[in-house]
């Protein structure tokens, strides 16, 4: 399918009223690679939506289920875009053309403009009552999430027709607290007196009541769907996705923020790494890395470079994977945790063989003070030491209500800046099932601290 736009695209209609349809498709909205593109178009003059399947064997499968649940949700009078029509292109693939909301975003791209707190549960609280009118019409969203809204003013209009179940009658309790709780995970836990005001708006639309027993139900189902969601924002952290782009160049392997490469080639940054850190202003250059600070592609980044110590340490990274993909990982979940922690911009691993030889991470510059260095500058007053010191304390609560060890927890690896302390150096970092490996990580931690 062609990417560059604009381009024509030739539907031959495969409903009764069997004719070629004339679409402009004028902006390329997403791509999920093998699978569907979707375009915003022009047709006879009017602002739709194209989405064009374009998996070999699943393509038709995948209308089909687009196309029906469209309807549905039409007949069923909810808030979502009006389906028009469907057909087949030359080269086989199967498009699906919808109304285009005008002046409308999705609920995520609005939630990421936010700042203001009320703001975002104000958001989240039309979502919640819009969500109970679906379930009320006994539609169920199987792939809830903010991309799947689009916000024009104060209505909400679901999209991702292909990912609902329909029911004959409403939605029973269970199924509605496990849809709400998905809404809720956006929430951070400290928001709790929010967290219940979002349900008892949804409740009260539905006319039930938050009782004690809906209420223990829907916090455990909060923790799980937490879970999930940071699984699987890690997987897409390693794939080409709508964030991240997956890159290979010789020996080279890793992953991409695409903000860090945006008109930008990560193949060039690869190949000179070695040589912007040199000419960097260099932080750390020991045996098992290298620091350096940076700038390329117009933003101020760390850079470091895990060095290889020998074919046995080789072998030992090749199994374990590289020490920079940890830290990407680790440095994403804690941001799915609203864990303060330099963004993490780029990792990639060099091989030689099936062996890991060296491995890159690169995470945002952040300006501040370690710990060590500000508790003891003078020119610090002692309040705002005091402050500081109460914050890192919240901070490693918070690890703690997560089972987060850091495994090298020292004064230099936390930073302290004008909007509070920020966490580095996570290559030991570990994430516990069990309490008990938490406790003794936890205790060594605490000791490594003091």
């Amino acid at each position: 399918m062609i990417s560059d736009v604009p381009f024509q695209l030739i539907i031959e209609r495969t409903e009764t009223d069997k004719h070629p349809e004339s679409l402009s498709c004028t902006k390329l909205l997403r791509f999920v690679p093998g699978r569907r593109r979707v375009y915003e178009a022009l047709w006879n003059d009017k602002n739709v939506i194209a989405k064009v399947f374009s998996h070999t064997l699943s393509a038709k499968r995948h209308l089909r289920r687009e196309w029906r649940g469209l309807t549905n949700l039409a007949r069923r009078k909810l808030n979502a875009p009006e389906p028009l029509f469907y057909g087949q292109v030359d080269d086989g693939r199967w498009v699906v053309v919808a109304e285009k909301i005008s002046g409308s975003s999705t609920a995520l791209e609005t939630y990421q403009k936010l700042h203001n707190s009320t703001e975002k549960l104000d958001l989240l609280i039309l979502i919640g009552k819009e969500l109970a009118k679906q379930h009320i019409e006994g539609v169920m969203q199987k792939d809830l999430h903010l991309g799947n809204f689009l916000v024009q003013g104060n209505e909400v209009f679901l999209l991702d027709a292909g990912q609902i179940r329909f029911y004959g009658h409403e939605l029973g309790r269970k199924k509605s607290i496990s849809q709400l709780a998905m809404l809720a995970a956006w929430l951070s836990d400290d928001w709790k007196k929010d967290i219940n005001k979002l349900c008892k708006q949804y409740y009260e639309v539905r006319g039930w009541n938050f009782d004690k027993s809906d209420q223990t139900i829907f916090w455990k189902y909060l923790a799980a769907c937490r879970k999930r969601a940071v699984r699987k924002g890690l997987k897409k952290s390693l794939r080409t996705s709508k964030r991240f782009i997956k890159v290979g160049a010789g020996q080279y392997l890793g992953v991409f923020d695409k903000s860090f490469c945006r008109d930008a080639e990560p193949f060039d940054f690869i190949e000179r790494i070695d040589v912007l850190m040199d000419d960097g202003r260099i932080l750390k250059n020991g045996n098992t890395c290298y620091v350096s600070r940076l700038a390329w592609n117009g933003m101020d980044v760390v850079v470091k470079r895990y060095n290889h110590k020998g074919i046995i340490h080789s072998m030992r990274h090749t199994t374990k994977k590289s020490r920079a993909r940890r830290c990407w990982l680790n440095g994403h979940r804690l941001g799915m945790y609203n864990i303060a922690t330099p963004k993490p911009l780029a990792f990639f691993e060099q091989r030689r063989g099936f062996l890991m030889w060296k491995s890159y991470l690169v995470t945002e510059y952040i300006e501040g003070l370690s710990l060590y260095h500000y508790l003891r500058d003078e020119n610090v007053p002692p309040e705002k030491r005091k402050t500081a010191v109460q914050q890192v304390k919240n901070l490693l609560d918070e690890m703690a209500g997560y089972r987060i060890t850091h495994g090298d927890l020292k004064h230099t690896n936390i930073l302290i800046t004008g909007d509070g302390p920020v966490l580095t150096d996570l290559d030991s970092m570990r994430f516990h099932k069990c309490n008990i490996t938490f406790r003794t990580d936890r205790d060594k931690d605490l000791l490594r601290f003091e």
